[in-house]
């Protein structure tokens, strides 16, 4: 019982470092546009349906296949950021402009889905492993060579991302834009170009969670755009709207809360349990976990 419950604990963690890869990316266009983009799921299939194209035609090493995918991907994000978020998101439209843009995304979903399908006709196809050999031992537990490169990558992502927003210019600047748009713009600024490389970043970082998960997987589908698109929101809800910290919070918890729940209830009944703890979580504390983890006890009277 107890090498069951630290088993499906490390499995948890390993794949909540996949959520919470997404979740970065979801929550550094939220962040920073405040615009909810429905199409991030799809461009990350894009890139992945991109590589899948590459090795059924060139069979190259695993490290063209997740460039490919990352490229893919922010071409796709690229173009959406283009369509959708460069008309309404810059002018102050308020209300109108996000919801014409997150309309705009899920048209673009559409889209992306169906250029995808057309592309390569087939509801399943295989792809390459990141690693072919053998679990690693921990004793009693076993542990995933892939998803250990999940955890590795967002652990390294959340550092690089952390450097890049409080230790260069470029983060001096998107700091400034989240505060106030409009007073840094009067302070030279250019918003709309520090907007368009958030957005490219976030993709990039949306196409290497999709290269881990469908080599992980070792399989790509017209789903995985709605599926990345669900938990990356859903994890960035769990975490907190807007917080880095929170995005890998609410990725972890979420991976912990599928692999205990299918341990304990089975799959059929693994998202209906997410899907409740998210929903009474924003009844309870709509901040999120980490606002939950950073509030501090009252002081002593």
């Amino acid at each position: 019982m107890l090498v069951d419950l630290l088993q499906n604990t490390l499995d948890g963690l390993m794949l909540g470092s996949a959520y919470a890869l997404l979740a970065l990316g979801f929550t550094l266009i939220f962040g920073v546009l405040r615009r909810a983009n429905l199409a991030y799921g799809p461009a990350i299939m894009l890139g992945a349906y991109a590589a899948t194209w590459v090795h059924l035609q060139f069979h190259p090493g695993v490290l063209v296949l997740a460039a490919v995918t990352i490229a893919g991907a922010t071409l796709a994000g690229a173009y959406v950021e283009r369509l959708c978020f460069a008309p309404h998101g810059r002018r102050g439209a308020g209300d109108a402009g996000a919801i014409a843009s997150m309309v705009g995304s899920f048209a673009l979903w559409m889209q992306l889905e169906e250029a995808a399908t057309l592309w390569l006709p087939k509801h399943l196809y295989g792809f390459p492993p990141l690693y072919d050999g053998p679990p690693l031992g921990l004793g009693p537990l076993t542990l995933r060579v892939e998803y250990l490169a999940m955890l590795v990558c967002a652990t390294l992502v959340c550092f690089g991302l952390h450097r890049l927003l409080n230790r260069t210019r470029f983060g001096l600047a998107v700091r400034a834009v989240v505060d106030q748009a409009d007073a840094a713009r009067l302070a030279g600024i250019n918003v709309p170009r520090v907007f368009m490389l958030v957005f490219a970043l976030a993709s990039a970082l949306g196409g290497l969670a999709g290269y881990l998960i469908v080599a992980a997987h070792e399989q790509v589908t017209p789903m995985l755009g709605m599926w990345s698109t669900l938990k990356g929101m859903i994890a960035m809800m769990l975490g907190g709207l807007g917080s880095l910290p929170g995005a890998v919070v609410g990725g972890l918890a979420l991976g912990l809360i599928e692999s205990h729940s299918q341990w304990l209830f089975g799959p059929q009944y693994r998202d209906l349990i997410a899907f409740l703890i998210l929903f009474a979580l924003l009844a309870v504390r709509p901040s999120g976990l980490w606002a939950m983890l950073r509030r501090s006890p009252a002081p002593a009277p």
